[in-house]
């Protein structure tokens, strides 16, 4: 008989894959235990980007989207110089802090029964054809019938993504994220001297009062070697989060401080959007290696694979949290379905392989200058291309049955000099 530190299913990772996986399984009566290596809420270098289909998910888990501060999304734009071209989102879509999202859905699988450990990494797993073993950082073991891995886009120690050279040159891009206040030079609001893009950190309370009224809509900019994606997170907070390839990295000393004033300059866009706003996390979150275009075609023994340990579909797709919800829905269903990890792995494979392939051919173009500026020039003429190719990298046509309602559209801006 198993006892409480051997459940049918250890998740490995607490995210977004993991968590709704881990809530899933609970509410079917499964006995579940979650390992997250935070000890508590914590920023993730992600986009922060909810497409309808990851909507459709959360509110099939229950998840109030808006009551946690999701703010809805109507369009999508493209920078460059100092145009920006936009266009109407061809679905719902909201934002929403990974640091909320991801804490709401694993105290929602600790309500639905599922044991969460928190603050201990793994160290090791191992498994033969009816069992996996967990060795956590303190020593302990876990017994379990099945492992879902969800470490996202850290690797798991002994088990690193087998990665294949012709997916593209992921490996040799660095993510970043920052949050940003705006809205600081409004009348009546607080203006801070000095603490602005190239200075230190804003404490959030602060700017509660800015009042800013930003833009309901994605941008995404590209630059010389990466691009850049802007929304926001808040009535007054941006999610500003880029890659960029470490040769252009290095030349800026290899520091983010270094590395945004340049790209502020080089793309003039980018940087009206950010002219009076405020650091809001101590130093930038940084994520090397990203294993982009990686899909994982199958798997040994009773282990399965979940988000970005699955698929890692390019950033700004604006379907990596769609593709972490489904890859849990799914494998939920094949397990209390009775299937094998290793057919769950290979379907799933075959549902995102296309969008992945898809979103890489554009990210391919966006960190070329003279290709993202021919893009550029495309788009002006024929905007409502920025729909279709926002609708070819999905892996579902769920829809969320009480979307947040749109936000207003605007169909084009020029950027002040």
């Amino acid at each position: 008989m198993r006892g409480l530190r051997d459940p049918d299913v250890v998740v490995i990772g607490g995210g977004l894959a993991g968590a709704a996986a881990a809530l899933r399984l609970a509410r079917a009566g499964v006995s579940v235990t979650v390992i997250e290596r935070q000890a508590g809420p914590h920023h993730k270098v992600c986009g922060e980007f909810l497409s309808a289909e990851a909507l459709a998910d959360l509110e099939d888990l229950g998840l109030d989207v808006a009551a946690l501060g999701a703010v809805p999304l109507g369009a999508v734009g493209y920078a460059t110089g100092r145009r920006t071209v936009v266009a109407p989102l061809p679905f719902p879509a909201a934002s929403l802090s990974r640091r909320r999202l991801d804490a709401a859905l694993l105290q929602a699988a600790r309500a639905a029964g599922a044991r969460v450990i928190a603050g201990h990494g793994v160290r090791s797993l191992v498994w033969s054809d009816g069992s996996v073993a967990v060795r956590l950082d303190d020593g302990r073991t876990l017994s379990a019938r099945a492992a879902f891995v969800a470490t996202g886009k850290h690797e798991l120690p002994g088990h690193a993504r087998p990665i294949d050279p012709a997916a593209g040159p992921g490996g040799d891009l660095v993510g970043f994220k920052q949050h940003f206040a705006v809205g600081f030079d409004r009348p009546g609001g607080p203006s801070p001297r000095g603490r602005r893009m190239a200075g230190g950190p804003y404490p959030a309370e602060a700017v509660a009062d800015a009042g800013a009224l930003l833009p309901a809509r994605v941008d995404v900019v590209p630059f010389r070697g990466g691009y850049a994606g802007l929304q926001p997170v808040g009535v007054d907070r941006l999610n500003l989060c880029l890659v960029v390839d470490r040769t252009r990295l290095a030349a800026a000393g290899g520091r983010f401080e270094t590395l945004l004033p340049s790209l502020l300059r080089e793309a003039p866009a980018l940087g009206a959007r950010l002219a009076d706003a405020v650091p809001l996390l101590e130093r930038p979150l940084a994520c090397a290696r990203i294993p982009y275009g990686f899909v994982r075609t199958r798997t040994d023994g009773p282990v399965w694979w979940l988000g970005d340990q699955a698929a890692v579909i390019p950033s700004f797709s604006g379907d990596g949290m769609a593709i972490a919800l489904f890859s849990a829905r799914r494998a939920a269903e094949a397990y209390l379905a009775g299937r094998p990890a290793a057919a769950f792995q290979a379907d799933l494979a075959a549902e995102t392989a296309m969008p992945v392939r898809r979103a890489g051919r554009v990210a391919a173009l966006l960190g070329r200058p003279a290709l993202a500026a021919a893009a550029g020039l495309v788009l002006r003429a024929a905007p409502f291309l920025m729909g279709r190719i926002a609708l070819a990298t999905r892996v579902s046509d769920a829809r969320p049955r009480h979307p947040i309602p749109p936000a207003p559209v605007v169909s084009s801006s020029r950027h002040p000099r």
